[in-house]
């Protein structure tokens, strides 16, 4: 299990990694010593600083590290399905005896400390994801072997709901970009990302408009996927005049003529599907699917807010209200991203220098040293200061895609897949809410955030990565 000796420990790691690693690690200390710095405690190395506890999770990350790299990469392969079958009752277990921190039930205390076990779930999830998808008989777009994959990440996700810790359990969506790498059908993929699209655009349209752009979505898709270009014009003429029609129909509504109404929606559809069968009669198959995607958006529709009104709780009502512009709250439900948004405008060009935030220091800014971290940064080291920690992590995304590309086995190639994943859907997610282009879910910023279960978790995760590459590498050069 244990490789022979410390003195190979680096050897075919990707040093590059490991490096950019460092760097967003200590990024991350930085900014927590500048967030959570109190004048009122006499000691500069007493434990009642936030900095003084992540410097000691940080010891645990590295220490972790190591670990991970001494262990045989044909291990994380052998117990995948254990561990992830371990993460699924850690998950469960919160359930009867975590505790509940800001509404979600997925904590474990010990003491002083906490552990999140979803930070962990991810890495099972990852390895028996990639476990599953690496077997010689497997074929991504069988749906036998689809129904395994969607198992795989399902069950934890509907644990994570359970824990009413939605935002973590939406982290699992990313894995969808892996599908796509592996070979997903891409009719697969539309239909996920057309649900995300319908329910946000059933707050900000009317069923009216969204039956005109689902028609004119579905329509142009089909069209441009059609190399003949004779059947793209009798498509697309056949769309603008179905789409005039229908235009012509919402001017002639009125309390008495909904029959009229009805007639007319049911010829333009019919006339399109008319038009599209005759154009593309060669390739009917396409033209099935594109229906079956619009019905199907069409009764996705009405049910939204049924989810909105039932599933989700009055504070994820109240972000996504906030985030679409539906509601103003000011000193409420909008009051974390305004002042995120002061404090990172503030910051300029090149910041205010270090513990000379304004915004940070004066507690402007909530959670300034967990999920609104960025917030440090933009305001004490400027543009400059974030664009430069933006791309450490899109360099080391990066590595991880090369790293994947370069392994020699499926399974190595899948789990480093999923860890970019993972390290890019937490980027988008949390620098996004801190400038207001995602609604607040309280995902941390990976490496860079306080909590030692995401800083730990994170580095088991990439390390395991590390470890698989290194283990291609080795057997390359020998």
């Amino acid at each position: 299990m244990i490789n022979n000796g410390i003195g190979k420990l680096f050897e075919g790691v990707d040093r590059w990694t490991v490096l950019l690693y460092v760097l967003i690690v200590l990024v991350g200390f930085v900014s927590i010593t500048s967030a959570s710095y109190d004048d009122g405690i006499a000691s500069t190395f007493s434990f009642s600083h936030f900095y003084m506890k992540q410097l000691v999770w940080i010891g645990g990350a590295f220490a972790a590290a190591i670990i991970v790299l001494l262990i045989d990469a044909s291990v994380y392969h052998k117990w995948a399905y254990l561990l992830y079958i371990l993460g699924l009752l850690l998950l469960l277990s919160t359930l009867v005896v975590g505790r509940e921190v800001n509404g979600a039930k997925a904590w474990f205390e010990f003491g002083s400390f906490r552990v999140q076990p979803v930070e962990f779930a991810k890495i099972a999830t990852a390895l028996a994801l990639a476990r599953v998808m690496s077997t010689s008989t497997f074929s991504i777009n069988r749906s036998g072997d689809l129904f395994k994959v969607g198992l795989v990440i399902c069950l934890p996700l509907l644990i994570i709901i359970l824990q009413n810790d939605t935002g973590s359990g939406i982290v699992l969506a990313s894995l969808l970009f892996v599908l796509y790498r592996e070979g997903l059908n891409k009719w697969l993929c539309i239909p996920i990302l057309l649900i995300a699209v319908l329910f946000i655009f059933s707050f900000l349209f009317t069923p009216m408009t969204l039956l005109v752009m689902l028609i004119l979505v579905c329509t142009l898709s089909e069209a441009m996927m059609n190399r003949v270009w004779r059947s793209r014009i009798i498509y697309l003429a056949s769309l603008a005049l179905g789409t005039l029609v229908l235009y012509l129909a919402m001017f002639l509504i009125t309390p008495g003529a909904m029959d009229l109404y009805r007639c007319l929606l049911i010829i333009t559809l019919v006339s399109l599907v008319g038009v599209a069968v005759y154009a593309f009669r060669s390739n009917l198959r396409n033209i099935f699917i594109m229906i079956g995607l619009f019905l199907l958006a069409m009764l996705f529709v009405p049910t939204t807010d049924y989810i909105f009104n039932s599933v989700l709780k009055e504070h994820q009502q109240n972000r996504i209200l906030s985030f679409l512009g539906l509601v103003s709250d000011p000193l409420g439900t909008d009051y974390n991203v305004n002042q995120a948004k002061i404090a990172i405008g503030s910051g300029g060009w090149f910041g205010k220098g270090f513990m000379q935030g304004t915004q940070i220091k004066y507690g402007f800014v909530p959670e300034k040293h967990t999920d609104f971290i960025f917030c440090t940064v933009g305001e004490e080291w400027g543009f400059v200061g974030t664009m430069f920690v933006l791309s450490l992590f899109c360099l080391l995304i990066l590595r991880l895609m090369r790293m994947g590309e370069r392994q020699e086995e499926p399974f190595g190639r899948i789990y480093c897949y999923c860890v970019a994943a993972f390290l890019l859907f937490h980027l988008l997610v949390n620098v996004g809410m801190t400038i207001g282009l995602m609604p607040v879910m309280g995902i941390p910023l990976p490496f860079v955030s306080y909590g030692g279960s995401s800083l730990i978790a994170f580095t088991i995760m990439l390390f395991i990565a590390v470890r698989l590459d290194a283990s291609t590498r080795q057997y390359y050069f020998r």
